[in-house]
């Protein structure tokens, strides 16, 4: 059983893999659990009960998944270059993991933003893609998550690997901000923003609740994924320690925490 400990010790444990791979256990059948059931109800809201839009028709209704992907893919992005500064800084190894865990993740997610954004442009805008600002800006994110893909399994030891990455990612960061304000700085034949501009957003409420259940669901998702992704990194890398060989010798993951 896990021991609980002083808050003195607490910090000593958070960034320890044989922790993070036993709370980790716990966590991820609830966010499976919650995944799935706002996955039901954001689809069932967004595709049958909301309102038809008086412009687009039905054809809106892809943004209940296009616009939680290109979401996704710019957090998951935040996340691996976070990730990679901690690495490079305090040479902790679970951000190591969580930046590499993340890579495949991020990528799945632009991509289904880019299909999916094509899908909708067809009716829209009359072809499936146009070298729109953030269209352009979107492709080179999916290009920036290949590279890191590309340059860690390139690199046999994980610990360089980390600390190569983890650079790509920080010089790469600047093309967030290009990605977010291109339908501002340019005039592009993508929309601009209709959830997070200041003030009320110019969306209707029917379709804002279940486009927002969305995006916490695809949240909730990737972090049941990069929770059993990195737990599988961890074996991996800690494959040689005791506290890695009891557990798979045992039954269950139910091995202490010594300070």
């Amino acid at each position: 059983m896990i021991r609980y400990l002083p808050f003195h010790h607490l910090y000593q444990h958070l960034a320890s893999p044989k922790y993070f791979y036993i709370w980790s256990s716990r966590l991820i059948p609830w966010l499976g659990r919650i995944t799935a059931i706002l996955m039901i109800i954001g689809l069932f809201w967004g595709l049958v009960i909301a309102p038809t839009d008086y412009q687009q028709g039905d054809s809106y209704r892809i943004i209940f998944i296009h616009v939680p992907s290109a979401w996704m893919s710019l957090f998951i992005y935040m996340v691996m270059a976070s990730a990679g500064a901690i690495a490079l800084i305090w040479r902790v190894k679970i951000a190591e993991i969580i930046g590499s865990a993340s890579a495949p993740l991020g990528a799945s997610f632009t991509l289904l933003a880019l299909i999916t954004g094509s899908l909708w442009g067809k009716p829209m805008w009359g072809t499936w893609w146009v070298w729109d600002a953030r269209l352009t800006s979107e492709l080179v994110l999916l290009f920036l998550y290949l590279g890191y893909i590309a340059l860690q399994s390139a690199i046999e030891d994980p610990r360089q690997a980390a600390r190569a990455t983890a650079i790509l990612a920080l010089v790469g960061i600047v093309d967030l901000p290009i990605i977010h304000y291109s339908v501002e700085w340019w005039n592009t034949l993508h929309q601009g923003p209709t959830v997070t501009k200041f003030g009320a957003p110019s969306i209707y409420w029917g379709m804002l609740v279940p486009l927002l259940i969305m995006a916490i669901a695809f949240m909730t998702y990737y972090g049941t994924l990069i929770l059993i992704r990195a737990r599988s990194e961890i074996l991996e890398r800690e494959r040689n320690n005791s506290w890695v060989k009891q557990i798979l010798n045992s039954d269950d993951t139910t091995i202490s925490i010594n300070p």
